[in-house]
């Protein structure tokens, strides 16, 4: 996993609440047996007709929409059925950072393990972000915790272990592999 220490883009502003899982990514596309290729599928009932033809109605399918990596949503972004899949493919469609009001839990922990950094917002600070023109660039620090515009900085809070990983590019077992040494020292100690 790469680490995560600045981005600046642009955002796709989805303006739409309780987003589940089964929107992120369809049940239907979840035969592929590694983490990537999931993006082809982001939002398929969204962005796709009957017809399999893209839709003009929806933001993905607007070309001024494409290679953003901040993605600004609304509550429970990530609700319904825990399904690694849905980060897997907002990773492999190119986001890095997913602003919302909320998330579902499961989901909120999935985007760390992916490399992905999910940021809980005040609904005032939210709609900051949905009232901005969608020229504007934001960029996003993770080690000093805050999102900035030519405008304004708003700090967001995270835990300190994920911030620690992202920073570091690492997961849970790269962590604990970290500790190996410690690990073995402690088993010879009390368990002879």
């Amino acid at each position: 996993m790469d680490s995560f220490k600045t981005i600046k883009s642009k955002i796709t502003p989805l303006d739409i609440i309780n987003i589940d899982t089964d929107q992120i990514i369809p049940k239907q596309f979840l035969k592929l047996v590694q983490k990537t290729g999931y993006g082809n599928f982001l939002f398929y009932d969204w962005r796709f007709d009957q017809k399999n033809k893209l839709r003009n109605d929806f933001i993905l399918n607007d070309p001024k929409y494409a290679e953003r990596s901040i993605l600004l949503t609304r509550e429970n972004f990530g609700c319904g059925s825990s399904r690694e899949h849905a980060v897997w493919a907002l990773f492999d469609y190119g986001f890095r950072v997913i602003i919302a009001p909320s998330f579902a839990d499961i989901f909120f922990n999935n985007c760390f393990k992916t490399g992905m950094l999910p940021i809980v917002l005040e609904s005032a600070e939210i709609d900051y972000f949905f009232s901005l023109d969608s020229d504007i660039y934001v960029e996003v620090n993770l080690m000093e915790q805050t999102l900035s515009t030519d405008k304004k900085i708003i700090n967001f809070k995270i835990d300190p272990m994920k911030r620690r990983m992202l920073l570091e590019g690492t997961d849970e077992i790269d962590y604990t592999l970290q500790l190996e040494d410690r690990i073995t020292n402690y088993e010879k100690r009390y368990h002879r």
